[in-house]
């Protein structure tokens, strides 16, 4: 059975869809790995890197031809087109509703196992790719705040005076959130943290961070661990409520994100014209509107004399470990896709486990 990993050509896209070592593994495990030449070298893995595990360098064209395909990013609509008849494409769809390109995978049964589909759930835990990336740009958004703040983040205390500690909120508390709760306290910040879901309360004060509590009048708690949708009345008491804890942040990192559904709107304009000159927000929801309305995808913008950042893809700011993560969340949802006995490999019936049921695209009615 034959793997294919193509290069992936989003702009800024840096990631690689397997390493040198996993890829090894899945040689090993007797499975046929073909590489577009040069995939790898945006996550800093040479091409003979991948020759030296026994993986077979090819041109763009054979490495779509494979039986598995597996990318970062969707593919584009020509991307598609290059992929054999009844073959199944591993990766990120990045949407809710079924769009062109989605469409002509179905028409040509093309099965589409998307990694943000892979439920939450123990078994998946090592395929839970939305998790691994999450962790990864919870930890670099606060790099990136650090970066772009004129001020030390811990206490400093030198000879010529004392800098108080930058005090750094966090907005949601999933695994982006609460991996930026753990790094702005390494880094030495005077940390607040906000999640809408009650539950998270124990998780954020066991990081070390001090918890924001509001009463909304309503849980906030959805399906599958995530936030849902508040009431109109919930959201305004909500942005209320933060306002004042907000304003007098020096950092504020944002990561509310509800399920298809559009971000929500945490930090208002209001809000940032109260902040002090000079301070930052890093808003991970940029690419579904921001949770600050201010917030310019993909662009570094300064309003009102706040830094808004919102940046969309910070795995891609640190591909060789993005890589290394995701490379081994889909070799593991690969090898319960198999049937090996003996020097013989098959394809099992998708439907037939829960984890790839449900990571399935299927057809819109």
């Amino acid at each position: 059975m034959k793997i294919g990993i193509p290069k992936e050509s989003l702009d800024g896209e840096t990631r690689v869809a397997t390493t040198p070592d996993v890829a090894k593994k899945l040689v090993t495990g007797g499975l046929t790995v073909l590489m577009e030449k040069g995939a790898g070298e945006g996550s800093h893995f040479p091409d003979s890197a991948y020759q030296e595990v026994g993986v077979e360098l090819t041109d763009r064209t054979g490495a779509f031809a494979c039986d598995i395909v597996t990318k970062v990013r969707k593919p584009t609509l020509d991307e598609a087109a290059m992929i054999n008849e009844g073959a199944i494409l591993i990766g990120y769809a990045e949407t809710c509703d079924e769009d062109p390109v989605i469409a002509a995978l179905h028409a040509r049964n093309i099965t589409f196992l998307a990694m943000e589909r892979i439920p939450r759930i123990s078994r998946a835990q090592s395929m839970d790719a939305l998790s691994s990336q999450s962790n990864i740009a919870g930890y670099r958004a606060v790099i990136e705040a650090a970066q772009h703040f004129g001020r030390f983040v811990p206490l400093m205390m030198t000879s010529a005076g004392s800098a108080k500690p930058a005090r750094v909120v966090i907005l949601g508390a999933g695994v982006a959130g609460l991996q930026a709760i753990a790094t702005a306290r390494r880094l030495g910040g005077d940390v607040y943290a906000y999640d809408v879901r009650p539950e998270t309360q124990e998780q954020i004060a066991s990081l070390g961070a001090k918890v924001i509590e509001l009463d909304i009048g309503e849980g906030g708690a959805g399906e599958g661990g995530y936030a849902r949708e508040l009431s109109d009345e919930g959201k305004a008491k909500q942005q209320a409520l933060l306002a004042d804890e907000l304003a007098k942040a020096h950092i504020i990192v944002s990561t509310a994100l509800i399920p298809c559904k559009p971000a929500p709107v945490l930090v208002t304009e209001d809000v940032v014209k109260r902040m002090r000159e000079g301070s930052v927000i890093i808003d991970l929801a940029a690419a579904t509107g921001g949770n600050c309305p201010l917030t310019e995808k993909d662009k570094v913008v300064n309003k009102h004399g706040v830094i808004l950042v919102g940046h969309t893809n910070y795995p891609a700011m640190m591909p060789s470990d993005a890589s290394a993560f995701y490379a081994k969340n889909v070799a593991n949802l690969i090898e319960i896709m198999l049937d090996k006995s003996g020097d013989t490999i098959a394809l099992k019936d998708l439907d037939e486990d829960e984890i790839t049921q449900a990571a399935q695209l299927k057809p819109t009615a």
